[in-house]
């Protein structure tokens, strides 16, 4: 895949690693780690409702990527963020890599019902991820990677009632667009 890059953008080509040693508390430290990435790269605080979505989407990704890990891998290794594209607004690709000492690869364990808790893991990657999938790690060394790749929505123009919210607290300043029973005026 090639991405454009504007020369003059300092947030190019951006790599974070961020090693683990041990499950206790890589959750949490794993999405802190990516949280200020994501503000350093200018995803937050997000300038739309979209790239706030997106940013929550990363954070839930890198979340259950690691919890797999905990839970089914022996623990995390390593966190790496790959970002290419930057603060510029023009999109960019965000890419998360897990690695763990397991050579098991991924694999759902048969359908669950959305009521009961756990085993979603890889449903919520196939939803919100762009793409994802793992590799076995480099020259020979025991373990994978399991890598998923988000985009940065593309910002919007402003458009004519772009912003505008309906619903209970969110009407427009100048009063409801309906009577009141809920019929056009």
């Amino acid at each position: 895949m090639t991405t454009p890059r504007p020369a003059d953008d300092p947030a190019e080509d951006q790599v974070r690693r961020l090693v683990l040693e041990g499950s206790r508390g890589a959750v949490t430290r794993c999405r802190d780690f990516t949280a200020a990435a994501l503000a350093e790269w200018g995803w937050l605080p997000a300038a739309t409702p979209e790239g706030r979505e997106r940013a929550e989407d990363v954070l839930l990704l890198v979340s259950e990527v690691v919890t797999n890990a905990c839970l089914h891998a022996g623990g995390p290794e390593e966190l790496v963020l790959r970002h290419w594209g930057g603060r510029s607004g023009a999109g960019g690709l965000l890419r998360v890599e897990v690695s763990d000492p397991s050579p098991a690869h991924p694999r759902a364990h048969g359908p669950r019902s959305p009521s009961q808790p756990g085993g979603h893991g890889l449903m919520v990657l196939d939803r919100l991820a762009g793409a994802w999938g793992w590799v076995d790690k480099a020259d020979g060394a025991p373990g994978k990677v399991v890598w998923l790749e988000v985009s940065r929505p593309t910002p919007q123009r402003p458009g004519p009632g772009s912003g505008r919210r309906f619903g209970p607290g969110h009407g427009p300043p100048y009063g409801p667009p309906y009577g009141r029973r809920g019929v056009p005026s």
